[in-house]
């Protein structure tokens, strides 16, 4: 049996996976659709990176953090988008790796409107270290056992985009299973669930150098509450943003990007817990993100620039 300084954290995640969202949380969502939904590949143009780490719940200790890199780009072979994303999340004493090859294939359907059909291929790593833990008994094996599993798994996706709008559906990992640890015992609440995405976004243009964009992004998962993002702002010549965003029943923040050169972009986003944790000794949560794109169509087709 074990106690923990970490307790609060070790009980959300045993008993969130299976009642919450297990998939990483970010506040830059819409700058990064591969993390989610495959069909978004190839949709600024021309190749794309994007680096980005957020730290959840500041001040506490086992509070996730998570890592993301994707790229894309399209291939010489008509409609056609590869890419590849990896995500590094830890929360307590549990950490997982998932890594993902994407693939889209793109319909145009006029001068401003296209559909995707996106195809993804991949896994994750989880991975259980029991010695982060304090034990009773130290001599306990389970205390120095500990265990990693790889699941290997698949996912799928829609995404349209018109002149001014955008909007997408995504399962970006179809197939359930369940995760045993070293004695082959389930391990409690622990096992891969099926995560449905909705997305979408709207920009209406004030005048020649002012825009005003939302998005949002639409979780569900069987036996959580659905979990929603809200996410509203200006940008200024494509050069400048800042927004307000909301997480239902969750958090309420701020974000802004800056593009330091033509192809590369810096964001940074603040949001602070208004559910439970609002009585919680922390320091909100903080995420930043750097992209680089070399967007051969900023003026048409990219629903970051549309």
């Amino acid at each position: 049996m074990f106690r923990t300084v970490k307790w609060c954290f070790i009980t959300l995640f045993f008993y969130g996976v299976g009642f919450s969202q297990q998939d990483e949380q970010t506040s830059f969502y819409q700058y990064n659709g591969l993390m989610f939904n495959p069909a978004t590949a190839g949709t600024e143009g021309g190749f794309s990176a994007l680096v980005g780490t957020r730290n959840q719940w500041i001040g506490l200790k086992g509070a996730p953090a998570s890592q993301f890199l994707s790229v894309h780009s399209p291939i010489p072979f008509k409609n056609m988008a590869l890419g590849g994303h990896i995500i590094s999340d830890r929360i307590g004493s549990r950490s997982r790796t998932t890594f993902f090859g994407d693939y889209s294939y793109s319909l145009r359907l006029g001068a401003d409107k296209q559909l995707n059909f996106g195809l993804s291929a991949g896994g994750e790593q989880i991975s259980i270290n029991y010695t982060d833990l304090v034990a009773v008994d130290p001599t306990d094996p389970t205390y120095t056992a500990g265990f990693s599993k790889l699941k290997l798994n698949i996912g799928a996706g829609l995404f349209y985009q018109d002149k001014n709008w955008y909007a997408g559906f995504s399962v970006p990992r179809i197939n359930e299973s369940s995760i045993t640890g070293t004695n082959g015992v389930l391990i409690s609440g622990e096992y891969i669930k099926r995560h449905y995405y909705l997305t979408g976004g709207y920009t209406h243009a004030i005048n020649s150098i002012l825009d005003v964009k939302a998005s949002t992004l639409v979780k569900v998962v069987a036996n959580a509450p659905v979990s929603v993002d809200l996410n509203a702002g200006v940008e200024y010549m494509n050069n400048f943003s800042v927004g307000l965003l909301y997480r239902y029943n969750a958090s309420i923040g701020f974000n802004f990007t800056y593009l330091l050169d033509s192809d590369l972009r810096f964001g940074y986003a603040f949001d602070f817990p208004v559910n439970g944790l609002v009585t919680a000794k922390t320091f909100g949560s903080h995420e930043l993100m750097l992209l680089y794109s070399m967007n051969k169509k900023k003026n048409v087709g990219s629903p970051r620039y549309f």
